[in-house]
Parts: structure tokens; sequence; C-alpha cells
């Protein structure tokens, strides 16, 4: 096992307390949105043995496991996160494997830089994404009923809205959604401006239900993306409560702490709250405007006290151990790579003892016995 030494990203939108008090440390007064745990090239996680994006790349078989490189090739299929967010994250959704594979190749082809602000394709892989709740855990999550959605609207007051609540109603709902989406985000600035700054004192004034987008409309002021916030459903998830990300599902994380687990890409089509490039034909491409219950993923517990996260994704496989004081030891060894990240207590993983915010990197096959007397998430891949 290696003992993970993992960089912390300083996203403006990031807690400035949340990680630090995982962790044990000081805060700086600084923000700090993101752990990295994993081999990104962006941000790869330090061992003994150097980067781990070279310790995998020195022996993929033998760290990763055969099957795992079969399967998703000679790197680390999924990066895991602490995330801690002080504000709203930008609203966006992520390409399918076709898409991602499609929009990349027509982004190379055409000589548009990697690092070229404009650039929507940085890889040609999928991001489906799945965030557990360590703390209270606000995000937006698909889109609510059109129905109910004009509703809301209506009930702001806002007479520029009107267009767009007659439209929510209009049928099929998927046309609707999609006209709406489209209105708002090519409007003229001005007159958006005006529009979302009448709609952020509404809600303000009234609360309840608005609540959560009147915080948004605090931190992007006159930004389209508001509107488009209001089309989504609201989630609250509690302590170890999950929420799973598809391809083209809108989303955005608005406060709390959590661990979060992707497929190991960077794509990212940005509907607002951002200061970044939005492209809307690309955005409406990639959308899937569906209405439903965004869902909330409880645990599945298995008799040897693991409690798994199941989701349609083979890329990754979260879970978790709660493991209580006296307990005999667990035996995790896998014939693939896994991560093990200890939120609360002290876990014992093989040589390394570890407290909360700290993880360790275990090769395929390496013998991996976990005890102690705290919470242990477990990140592999389903193969």
């Amino acid at each position: 096992m290696d003992r993970l030494d993992n960089t912390v990203r300083p996203y403006a939108w990031g807690s400035t307390t949340a990680i630090p008090t995982l962790l044990g440390t000081e805060p700086t007064g600084e923000p700090q949105a993101e752990m990295w745990m994993g081999a990104h090239p962006g941000a790869p996680s330090r061992t003994g043995r150097g980067t781990l994006d070279e310790v995998v790349a020195a022996a993929p078989e033998k760290e990763l496991g055969e099957a795992s490189v079969a399967r998703f090739g000679p790197r680390l299929p999924f990066l895991l996160k602490l995330l801690a967010a002080g504000a709203p994250l930008s609203l966006q959704v992520h390409p399918d494997l076709a898409q991602a594979q499609e929009g990349y190749a027509d982004e190379e082809r055409r000589g548009v830089p990697l690092d070229a602000p404009h650039r929507n394709y940085k890889d040609a892989n999928h991001k489906p994404e799945l965030v557990c709740a360590l703390t209270e855990f606000d995000g937006l999550c698909g889109f609510r009923d059109p129905a109910l959605t004009a509703g809301l609207l209506d009930g702001l007051g806002v007479a520029s809205l009107k267009p767009y609540v007659d439209l929510l109603r209009a049928h099929p709902e998927d046309a609707a959604l999609r006209e709406v989406l489209t209105a708002v985000l090519t409007a003229d600035p001005e007159e958006m401006s005006r529009t979302v700054a009448e709609t952020a004192a509404a809600c303000d004034r009234l609360g309840g239900a608005y609540a959560p987008y009147a915080g948004i409309t605090h931190h992007y002021p006159g930004d389209p993306g508001v509107l488009a916030a209001l089309l989504l459903n609201h989630v609250r998830l509690q302590p170890g409560e999950a929420m799973y990300l598809g391809a083209g599902v809108p989303h955005a994380y608005l406060n709390g702490l959590g661990v979060e687990i992707m497929a190991n890409s960077d794509n990212v089509l940005r509907c607002g709250l951002t200061p970044k490039h939005v492209d809307v034909p690309e955005l409406l491409r990639i959308v899937r405007f569906e209405p439903g219950d965004p869902g909330v993923l409880r645990p599945e517990a298995s008799p040897d006290g693991e409690e798994v996260y199941d989701t349609p994704t083979d890329e990754f496989r979260l879970s978790r151990y709660v493991l209580p004081e006296g307990a005999g030891p667990h035996d995790l060894t896998l014939p693939v790579a896994q991560i093990l990240l200890c939120t609360a207590g002290t876990v014992r993983a093989g040589e390394h003892e570890l407290a909360a915010g700290r993880s360790v990197f275990v090769p395929a096959g390496e013998k991996a016995e976990v005890s102690g007397n705290g919470t242990l998430f477990r990140a592999t891949v389903r193969v």
C-alpha cells in the first residue's frame, strides 16, 4: 500500500474551513475547494515511489490489475475527491462517451488548442459523477416538471418571466424545456440582467422554496444561469446520502462537504453561473431535456459490512465501511486497484494508520486488511 499525499485545489467557490476542519489543520483564509486522490495528470497524488500517474505508467497491469487494463486501458479509470463547496459551482453538463469522442476528435481536427478558453473537450472520455454527503449538502440536479416550474416562476410576480411561464406550460415537455433554456441563454444581456435582478429580489422577499435560488443570485448577479438554475430540482442530501449525475443531466453543487468520485475526465459544458465560456449550440446538443425526480442514493449494505452506492457506471464503484470500536479486521483485497479514504475516526489499513482525510492507494492483488473505529470510503472499478 502507498500512503497518498494529495493536492488541494484553491478554486474560488471552495469553503475556507471544511477541508481544514476534516484534516485537523488550521484554515489559511484561502478557499480549499477539492482534494484530489488519484492519477489525474492535473494533480496526481504523491507516493513514496513517485507520483501515482508515474507509478501506474511504469507497470499498469501490476498496479491496476489485468482486468482493469483490458477494460479501461493503462490508467486509473477514476478520480476520487473531497469536495467542499462554500459557494455555488457553475451550472454544467457532461457528455456521454460517444459525444465526448466525437467532440474531442472534431476540436482536434480543427486545431483548437487544449488550453483555449473556448475548448469544450479536453479528452475523449465521458464524466459520470457521484457525490456522497459528509455534511448536509445542497445541489441542483435535473429538470423539475415544467408545470411545477411554471408555477414557481409565476409565483415570483416578475412580468418579464411570463413568456417563459407560457412556454413551460406547452407540450411536449422536452420541447418546452429546450425552448426555455435556449431563450434564457440567448436573450439580450441587458434585458436578462434586469430580469435576473428582479428575480433575485423576489426570491429574497419570498424565501421558502425560493431560498436556495436566492443564495445563487447573491453570488452571480445578472447571470442568466440564475434562471437556468430555477428550471432544476433542488436537492438537500443528509450525511451518508448520495446523488448520481449521468451524461446530459444539468447540475450544480451549492454548499457542503462531500466525497466525490468520477470517471477520469475534464469534459464540462457550462450552462451559466460562471464567467467562463458557454457554448450554447454544443450545450443544447448534449443536454437531456428530461424532467424527473433526481433521486437520492442510499447505500446498500452487504453481509460483510460494506455499504455500496450502486450506479450504472463501470469506471468507478464507491462504498463505505463504518467500523465500530473493537470490530475485527476486514479483508478488502481485490484483483484491481483501489483507494481507501478515512473520513472520520481512525482506521488502520495494512501498516498505515489513517486519520480523517488521509488515504492510501492499494495496488491490484495487494493484501488490504482494515480495522479501527471510524468511517472508510473505498473507491475502485467495476469489472
